[in-house]
């Protein structure tokens, strides 16, 4: 059965609630699908603010779904909890070809990152033709490869503002698609985990010094899957601060006075 986000039960404590990995805060939620050029139908959700401003737009994308990603790996999943009431981001997840979530299954299989280049591109049109302002793409693991390999170029590059990686392990992605970011020119904020399991905080400094432009961040203690709501806190706190114009360091508030849900596993 699709989980219906409809299906969320709110209420109005009496005191702020604090935020922790299960509590949904307030947004419009959709369920969505986005069609590729090479004719498959990709299921997704889209989170946007109830009211006010879209101040920016997450074009999220999964780890790798032949070990375990998809479009609620817990970053994107709180992500879509929080960042529409918090801070007025819309949020787009959705699996790619071949991957399996509680919301249903993506058409067709799982490619190598080759065939996923459709899929980046029709979320990013899905998000233009919705008119959703200041594009960004969020890649984590081999979400980082996508963004990578088809970010700076086509008619992706026209249509975002910049990128943000999480933990990229630089696999499928090579210093030929780095120097393609390089002369784009655009934001790149790469956040590495100290502890990665793939390209640890030097060896990325090194590999991204191929971008000049490129903003390499190491985070203390933190792992290539950011467990924890410690990582996953820092993780949202960078990228509002990223997409925001103006944006700053400050720390998405902890605890919530309005209406709360909470998510079930």
């Amino acid at each position: 059965m699709t989980f219906d986000p409809a299906s969320y039960v709110f209420s109005q404590p009496t005191e702020p609630t604090a935020i922790r990995a299960s509590t949904v805060l307030p947004a419009h939620r959709e369920n969505v699908e986005l069609r590729t050029a090479d004719g498959h139908r990709l299921v997704g959700e889209l989170a946007l603010p109830e009211s006010g401003e879209i101040k920016a737009t997450l074009i999220t994308l999964h780890p790798l779904p032949t070990h375990g990603g998809f479009m609620d790996s817990h970053v994107y999943r709180k992500a879509s909890y929080r960042l529409p009431a918090l801070a007025g981001i819309a949020v787009l997840r959705f699996n790619t070809r071949g991957t399996s979530s509680p919301r249903g299954t993506s058409q067709g299989s799982f490619e190598e990152g080759i065939g996923e280049r459709y899929d980046v591109e029709a979320a990013v049109q899905f998000a233009v033709d919705r008119g959703l302002p200041n594009r960004w793409l969020v890649g984590w693991s081999f979400g980082t490869e996508l963004a990578l390999m088809y970010g700076a170029t086509g008619a992706v590059a026209g249509a975002i503002e910049g990128a943000i990686l999480l933990s990229p392990p630089l696999h499928r992605a090579t210093d030929v698609h780095l120097k393609e970011w390089a002369a784009f020119g655009k934001p790149l904020k790469v956040l590495v985990p100290e502890h990665d399991d793939y390209l640890q905080p030097a060896a990325a400094a090194e590999r991204f010094a191929l971008v000049p432009h490129a903003d390499v961040v190491g985070v203390d203690g933190a792992k290539h899957l950011w467990v924890g709501e410690k990582y996953a806190g820092r993780v949202l706190n960078e990228i509002v601060a990223e997409v925001l114009p103006g944006g700053s360091a400050a720390e998405l508030p902890g605890h919530w006075s309005g209406p709360v849900a909470t998510a079930h596993a």
